[in-house]
């Protein structure tokens, strides 16, 4: 499940979209929840959702609960970086410049 970085994210890593992660700060653009922005708490791959921090609802006995938001309709704002994932981006920057640069023709 991947979701589209933000405009300072794409320039900086050279990427257009990642897959989505726990921890990841992302800011939801779509549905009730929009303009909201939170740390993702969960990521339930069998539904093909995500879980915002402070994006709840009460239940009728004043219980929090969590609202499922589809990752198309946000933007990752801030990553959650380790090795391995330091190691993905720069694959897919590395792909994606050579797809970027295939057309072009060189002279020699």
């Amino acid at each position: 499940m991947s979701c589209r970085l933000s405009k300072e994210l794409r320039t900086k890593h050279q990427v257009r979209s990642l897959p989505i992660r726990k921890n990841d700060v992302v800011k939801i653009l779509k549905g009730k929840s929009k303009n909201k922005s939170g740390k993702v708490t969960t990521v339930y791959r069998k539904r093909w959702v995500i879980y915002v921090d402070k994006v709840t609802r009460d239940k009728q006995n004043g219980q929090p609960v969590n609202i499922p938001i589809k990752p198309s309709n946000c933007v990752i704002e801030t990553l959650h970086l380790d090795k391995d994932r330091n190691s993905l981006i720069e694959r897919a920057s590395a792909a994606a410049q050579k797809i970027k640069n295939k057309g072009k023709n060189k002279v020699e």
